[in-house]
């Protein structure tokens, strides 16, 4: 099975890097190419044996799953030049939000799926989002998830939920890093401790509460219960928290929303 990459940017790179890490697929079975081909070169020399196009329209021919890893207002031109070279039995998928189901399907005489991928991934954690084509079948699914599933734990979403199940899984993990960030910053600040000893620390820490609210069967608010003591510091320290940050994760959706709506509208202009 080959499996194509047009786009090595930011996902579409931690995508290959991770099917590699995992053993998921070997460098041969992967064929890319990238607008700025630079980046595409220093993938195939960091990965030997690795098949470096210089067309899409090859890639598309020559590939059985084809990801696509563009940015959003690139889709039109790049569906118009694939689209006589794609064929039926062929799985399309595409990692970009905005860019809906009904839009590849329009366009594409392929089978089409959508997933939303991580960062996390990278290190063969966290979900993946799926979302699939009135073509695609159970067997097509199950494939694409048992390649999904050595880097990740493959979710199937409805296409509706597509934005804020995206701000958990996808984006999420800056919002974490941005609080670790902050926690580290001030006790550097407040005390002697160096960054690095409370960056890793830190990062410890985030790592065990992972392994806590999946394996450790705690939910988010089992795990403050567990923790806090009535009365004790972890108890102020959360009422602390409570009180500066009421309201701001729900202006974060909002925010996140307006931004995907934006860029749906967008789309659809595009995809007329």
């Amino acid at each position: 099975m080959n499996v194509g990459f047009i786009g090595t940017g930011s996902m579409g790179s931690v995508l290959i890097q991770a099917f590699i890490k995992s053993n998921a697929l070997n460098p041969e079975q992967i064929l890319i190419t990238n607008r700025t081909i630079t980046k595409a070169e220093l993938l195939a020399e960091m990965y030997p044996g690795i098949q470096l196009l210089h067309s899409v329209q090859e890639l598309a021919v020559h590939s059985d799953i084809l990801f696509l890893c563009v940015k959003p207002l690139e889709y039109r031109a790049l569906l118009d030049t694939i689209a006589p070279f794609v064929y039926p039995e062929q799985i399309v998928v595409s990692i970009t939000s905005p860019v809906l189901i009904r839009h590849l399907e329009s366009k594409l005489p392929s089978k089409v799926a959508k997933v939303i991928p991580s960062i996390t991934n990278y290190e063969r954690s966290g979900a993946t989002l799926c979302m699939y084509g009135s073509l695609m079948s159970d067997k097509d699914k199950e494939l694409l998830e048992s390649l999904l599933c050595h880097i990740s734990a493959p979710v199937r979403i409805e296409e509706q939920h597509t934005r804020v199940t995206s701000d958990i899984s996808s984006i999420g993990p800056a919002f974490m890093a941005f609080f670790v960030e902050q926690l580290v910053q001030s006790a550097v600040e407040f005390t002697s401790i160096s960054r690095d000893e409370a960056n890793r620390l830190a990062s410890e820490m985030l790592l065990g509460t992972g392994l806590l609210l999946t394996s450790g069967g705690f939910s988010p608010e089992t795990l403050q219960q567990r923790v806090s003591v009535p009365g004790g510091i972890t108890a102020k320290a959360l009422q602390l928290l409570l009180h500066r940050t009421e309201g701001v994760f729900l202006d974060v959706i909002k925010a996140t929303h307006d931004k995907y709506n934006e860029d749906l509208e967008k789309v659809e202009e595009m995809m007329q």
